[in-house]
């Protein structure tokens, strides 16, 4: 990339790599840098910037050096007037800087950064409702609140990206909180389904999350990608009787008459030919073992 000089970096952080005319950048390395403006047309240069406003931002880059590790080609300066600290967006996270992922994508340094104006302090012992770790003893820049129900404390890291336990041994309900809270993480939830992880407040909630600098895509959830829930809708289809007497086999059946397959009214994950569970057509319901 021209503009952070990394080959590698989080996408999460930079957004996808883009070339064209023999530039190549990151995403969000160019809607952040200080002083690069877009085209109203996204359609001419990268991504609407134009190529000689990017190479002039590389060049005035080379005169500035990051705050957080020292090199040059900083692109990126504090939003904050009469401040004068610039800064890589790689280094952004982990120099404990704030870029909000939204128009006008604004950049803070560590000193200037957005704080949560919530006066409350996590109790003792309070645990992370996504990675089932301890949270901070107070609000820092990696441990945050949810603004609405003031309860929900949780890792920096754990609402943007997601995170899974690292110890074994949680109860079920943990880690039903778990599954719940994973697709409340902002990069798999995108815009639609992203909420607070314990109250599920939205508006709120996702306000305070842009100004804190989370990157919240606006997108569908990724657990609808690729139709991934598309089995649940389909029907069991299968007799499931311990001997099925249908010549035909376990998997067909008939609309009507003997070989009719009936499910399970209770959970409709078995199913039954009419006779090889001896059901006269006058029942109209079945039950199986389980659910009996």
């Amino acid at each position: 990339c021209m503009l952070c000089r990394r080959a590698e970096a989080d996408p999460d952080i930079c957004g996808d790599k883009q070339e064209k005319y023999r530039l190549c950048a990151h995403v969000f390395c160019l809607f952040f840098a200080t002083l690069l403006f877009r085209q109203d047309d996204d359609r001419v240069g990268l991504l609407g910037f134009l190529p000689r406003d990017i190479q002039l931002a590389v060049r005035r880059a080379a005169q500035k050096h990051c705050c957080i590790c020292g090199q040059s080609g900083a692109t990126i300066m504090c939003c904050e007037e009469n401040c004068n600290s610039w800064f890589h967006l790689p280094c952004a996270k982990e120099g404990g800087c704030v870029t909000q992922y939204i128009t006008p994508y604004s950049s803070y340094c560590p000193q200037h950064r957005p704080e949560q104006d919530v006066q409350v302090t996590p109790e003792p012992g309070t645990e992370c409702p996504i990675c089932m770790e301890p949270v901070e003893d107070r609000k820092t820049f990696r441990t945050m609140v949810c603004p609405a129900c003031k309860r929900a404390w949780f890792h920096r890291d754990c609402i943007q990206a997601g995170a899974i336990p690292s110890t074994p041994g949680h109860s079920r309900a943990s880690l039903t909180l778990l599954l719940f809270a994973l697709q409340g993480q902002a990069m798999r939830a995108g815009l639609l389904c992203f909420h607070c992880p314990l109250c599920r407040d939205i508006k709120v909630f996702i306000v305070q999350m842009f100004i804190m600098g989370i990157r919240i895509p606006f997108r569908e959830p990724t657990w609808e990608d690729n139709d991934a829930f598309a089995d649940l809708g389909e029907r069991h289809s299968r007799c499931n009787a311990k001997k099925c007497l249908y010549p035909g086999g376990r998997d067909e059946a008939e609309e009507e008459g003997p070989w009719e397959l009936l499910l399970c009214i209770s959970c409709a994950a078995e199913g039954t030919h009419r006779r090889c569970s001896g059901l006269r057509k006058r029942i109209l319901h079945w039950e199986c073992d389980s659910c009996a």
